[in-house]
């Protein structure tokens, strides 16, 4: 799975960076959340093989951080993305006239470093909560890889304390990116609904349907995970919830996004012929 992943998305990233048929602001995002999610996975699974192979299930406590906060970034960045591309989507389909105007290079690479200094203080965040904690060192945690909502669950003192800041985390890093996308979305399918032919009407809704797909799956499990553990403590769910956003949405994402869209199976095909 970690190589189908690393190799699709790699795949991904070579054909949009080689076609210029598809040097645009939503193949540019799609992209970077390629590379997010190779950048994603390699945290988490690697070190999972290792300790699969070795029967040794300990982490040092520089490398749980170090885990920690490179899996806060790019996990971010990949739901910063989807938000973004969301926007994307919604200025193509509801002012295609001004799209090129609006969604200019300069714009898009400022969307990518806002993502990614957002995400960083984000994992600086959780850093400095967890090194508030001085009885870290020694604890068993319930999952494959240092995840953060379980870290602020064991080095909070008191459960209030965690819950407000995975409730503070949560709103700004799943509500407010869900809200934007259903808005986003609540006005493509306004705009979509008053095209006249059924042809034009399932043009518009093919180009999002792959990244509505991305979304259900990457928000529906991260959430889960996330806030459910303010709730309850159920480790086996928890660590099928995160196999699910950390390994298998990062694996399905190059399937969804070249199996559905034309411009992309193009594009491999075009590679495929250079290449051979």
């Amino acid at each position: 799975m970690n190589l189908v992943t690393v190799l699709g998305n790699l795949l991904i990233i070579l054909a949009v960076s080689s076609d210029s048929h598809l040097h645009t602001p939503m193949y540019f995002f799609l992209s970077n959340l390629s590379f997010a999610d190779i950048c994603f996975t390699s945290t988490t699974v690697p070190k999972m093989i290792v300790d699969i192979h070795t029967h040794r299930r300990v982490i040092s406590y520089v490398g749980c951080l170090t885990q920690m906060s490179v899996f806060s970034i790019f996990g971010n960045i990949d739901n910063m993305l989807l938000t973004i591309m969301a926007y994307d989507r919604f200025v193509a389909i509801c002012h295609p006239l001004h799209y090129s105007t609006i969604m200019n290079p300069h714009l898009c690479v400022f969307l990518i470093w806002v993502s990614f200094v957002v995400s960083f203080l984000d994992s600086q965040l959780h850093n400095l909560i967890v090194l508030q904690s001085t009885h870290f060192k020694h604890m068993e945690i319930s999952n494959f890889f240092c995840e953060p909502s379980q870290l602020l669950n064991i080095t909070c003192s008191k459960s209030f304390n965690s819950n407000i800041v995975m409730y503070f985390i949560g709103a700004i890093f799943g509500l407010f990116p869900i809200l934007a996308i259903l808005f986003s979305y609540y006005k493509i399918v306004s705009s979509i609904l008053r095209v006249p032919s059924s042809g034009g009407k399932y043009k518009a809704f093919s180009t999002c349907g792959s990244h509505l797909s991305v979304v259900c799956l990457f928000y529906g499990t991260a959430i889960a995970v996330y806030l459910g553990s303010a709730f309850s403590s159920s480790p086996r769910k928890d660590v099928v919830a995160s196999v699910m956003y950390t390994v298998v949405t990062p694996m399905l994402n190059p399937f969804i996004y070249s199996l559905r869209n034309r411009d992309i199976k193009s594009a491999l095909w075009r590679l495929q012929s250079r290449t051979v």
